[in-house]
């Protein structure tokens, strides 16, 4: 059998192909490169990386940044802002909706109606218009909420019968208690690392025990108390490590001192996202339930299972499976969507790069080093989650 021409040949034009694909692309990045580099040359623009050293030259809203300090460290205080907002707004969001999600198909009328309402509510308004409501409702146009400065002192709640402040309210700033670190804390944080490492070991002897014998493993106590037990008689050891740190205005009474302060951008900007993306991952949670085989409900009312109980040994567990690719999407969508932050001055990265090129900085380097810091956010996320999804799926025989 002769072999057609070169030219006929279907595996040669498949490579042909995909060759010319990879010059178009080279040579297409190549024109846009040099003509980034030609540009900034005519214009005395240098396209190195030696003013990430220059100071910053300006303050960060509720953060002790030196504003003589290096821009590096800039970046780094914008991109902590960041993730902080996205892993708190992930975590609202995944709360929410997975009830939202099941309460659209309660059998209640009035459970399935207010969350078919808030689905169509906020799935529908773009999430920068939720975050300005927000941060104007709570805030902004709040006239239960003084001011925070030294003429109008905020509204300090005290603990019962003490003089310490259980919370600082007004429209600016917040403060609520929270654990410090004391003496000892380093030695105390690394005990706890190991009393994780011996909760997992328990975790996966019980499920062992529950496999070969078929007890009941409760998995979720042994852990917890491995944990709590373990973790008493460390802090005890240790003198006490950790402390109640209790928030207070300082001197000047214009900021919060001691306890977990925030203020009324993060707060605005991460419970509109929580909002906004619960609404979405609802939906998903919703179809997720109605893919789960309708057999599987009916062997859970045959063995006479609560609702509780089906929901937690019998669907959810099959739903959360199916329900894990578009959840990461969501995920990623959540946390590129804090650049949205500059709506209400809160210093996220995005915000602290704007600022920073509107001090002088050159622009180009401070967008690309945006873009890498998203990029990198999302493929770390990808990563792990997409981990945790195939851990969790169903191995085809």
């Amino acid at each position: 059998m002769t072999k057609p021409p070169l030219w006929r040949n279907v595996e040669v034009l498949k490579a042909a192909a995909q060759v010319g694909v990879v010059l178009a692309v080279g040579i297409t990045l190549w024109w846009l490169i040099n003509n980034l580099l030609t540009n900034l040359d005519e214009q005395n623009i240098p396209f190195g990386l030696g003013f990430l050293d220059d100071p910053a030259g300006f303050q960060v809203r509720d953060s002790s940044f030196d504003p003589q300090s290096p821009i590096w460290k800039l970046i780094g205080v914008g991109i902590q802002n960041t993730l902080i907002s996205a892993v708190v707004g992930i975590t609202l969001a995944v709360v929410l909706g997975v009830l939202i999600g099941i309460g659209r198909l309660s059998t209640n009328w009035v459970l399935r109606k207010l969350t078919t309402l808030y689905v169509e509510v906020f799935r529908n308004i773009p999430p920068l218009v939720i975050i300005i409501f927000v941060g104007a409702a709570l805030f902004v146009n709040n006239t239960a909420l003084p001011a925070f400065n030294p003429s109008s002192p905020p509204r300090q709640i005290k603990l019962p019968g003490t003089d310490d402040n259980f919370m600082i309210l007004s429209k600016s700033r917040l403060g609520f208690p929270s654990v410090a670190n004391d003496g000892n804390s380093g030695l105390f944080w690394l005990v706890m690392l190991a009393v994780l490492v011996v909760a997992i070991g328990v975790w996966r002897w019980r499920t062992k025990v529950n496999v070969d014998t078929g007890q009941p493993h409760h998995r979720v106590l042994y852990s917890l108390a491995t944990i709590l037990g373990l973790g008493l008689i460390a802090f005890v050891a240790l003198g006490g490590p950790l402390r109640m740190s209790w928030p207070t205005v300082s001197e000047s009474g214009r900021l919060i001192e001691g306890g977990l302060p925030t203020n009324d951008a993060f707060v605005a900007l991460t419970l509109a996202l929580g909002l906004y993306t619960a609404s979405h991952i609802a939906e998903i949670i919703r179809g997720s339930i109605l893919a789960v085989p309708i057999g599987q409900n009916e062997a859970a009312n045959a063995l006479a299972l609560t609702g509780f109980q089906r929901y937690r040994f019998v669907v959810l567990p099959q739903a959360l499976r199916i329900a894990m690719p578009p959840v990461i999407n969501q995920f990623l969508n959540l946390t590129k969507n804090t650049s949205l932050a500059v709506a209400v001055a809160y210093p996220d990265v995005t915000q602290v790069i704007r600022t920073a090129i509107g001090n002088g900085q050159p622009a180009t380097q401070m967008i690309l080093a945006l873009m890498i810091v998203y990029l990198t956010f999302s493929l770390v996320t990808s990563l792990v989650l997409n981990v945790v999804n195939r851990r969790f799926q169903l191995v085809g025989r």
